[in-house]
């Protein structure tokens, strides 16, 4: 099942919200609104932007993480994609 990009959470449903803001992010970048290697939205601007606890967004991203989606670097942001190789 398709998630829309521009859906809101829905804090009544059987889903819990982190799973529902990381399929939301996820849908996003599949649409396009953050290429790949650029940063995400902020912490932050998330939390503003859906109303959510910090530590639900960080759970989301988290999820994101985990699924090689996005990669995260302390203090800088949240970067689509996999994380560069050094070398």
């Amino acid at each position: 099942m398709a998630v829309d990009p521009d859906a809101q959470i829905d804090h009544e449903g059987p889903v819990t919200p982190y799973r529902q803001l990381a399929a939301i992010l996820k849908a996003r970048i599949t649409r396009g609104d953050w290429a790949e290697g650029r940063p995400i939205a902020s912490e932050t601007r998330l939390v503003q932007e859906y109303g959510l606890a910090r530590s639900t967004v960080r759970r989301a991203i988290s999820v994101l993480a985990e699924e090689q989606v996005v990669w995260t670097v302390q203090g800088r942001g949240t970067y689509v994609g996999q994380p560069p190789v050094e070398g």
